[in-house]
């Protein structure tokens, strides 16, 4: 039997957008609702500049928002230290303990961080957009690591939303992340 790898050091942001492009115009999918968090808001930015004539709405979670020529490392200035550590071409967040079960953060290709988006299509720019930046509990938005993200969107004229989570609502803040999404894409 054949083995797959889904992942090596040489998958990049290009192939993380071809994936989700492929995989809507393949399945003949319209009226897409993209939602990328974290890393993915460099993903669904690139599907939608892509193929904006599918996409419906796109929304951010703590995500990054990417303008034309810019990578993951040059918005935030990853280096090999601080949360991340570059190991034999993955990034390796510090805070996943030896033997944690899931769910749980996994070592990240690096070239997805340094990659840079390029981005051609105006029609993306016109698709209803909404932002949601997570906030720990207790502490300041201004102090997020995702806030100088949710100004950019501010910027834009994105609807912009706070959650009380962690940058994981989907495990920190399950029911109230779900709620929230569905108020996204009812309205």
């Amino acid at each position: 039997m054949k083995e797959f790898i889904l992942s090596s050091p040489e998958i990049g942001l290009k192939t993380h957008i071809t994936d989700i492009v492929n995989t809507i115009l393949y399945e003949d999918l319209h009226d897409v609702i993209l939602v990328g968090h974290s890393y993915g808001g460099m993903v669904i930015t690139g599907v939608a500049d892509s193929i904006p004539e599918r996409i419906k709405k796109l929304v951010y979670v703590d995500a990054v928002i990417p303008d034309n020529g810019e990578s993951i490392s040059s918005i935030f200035k990853i280096k090999n230290e601080g949360p991340f550590r570059n190991v034999n071409g993955y990034l390796i967040p510090t805070w996943v303990a030896e033997g944690q079960k899931p769910p749980k953060d996994v070592p990240h290709p690096y070239k997805t961080y340094t990659d840079t988006i390029i981005l051609k299509n105006p029609l993306r720019i016109q698709l209803p957009t909404t932002y949601v930046l997570t906030v720990d509990k207790g502490k300041e938005p201004k102090n997020d690591d995702f806030a100088s993200q949710a100004e950019r969107a501010k910027e834009k004229g994105w609807i912009v939303l706070q959650l009380e989570a962690d940058h994981n609502p989907q495990w920190s803040s399950p029911e109230e992340f779900v709620k929230l999404l569905q108020e996204i894409v009812e309205n």
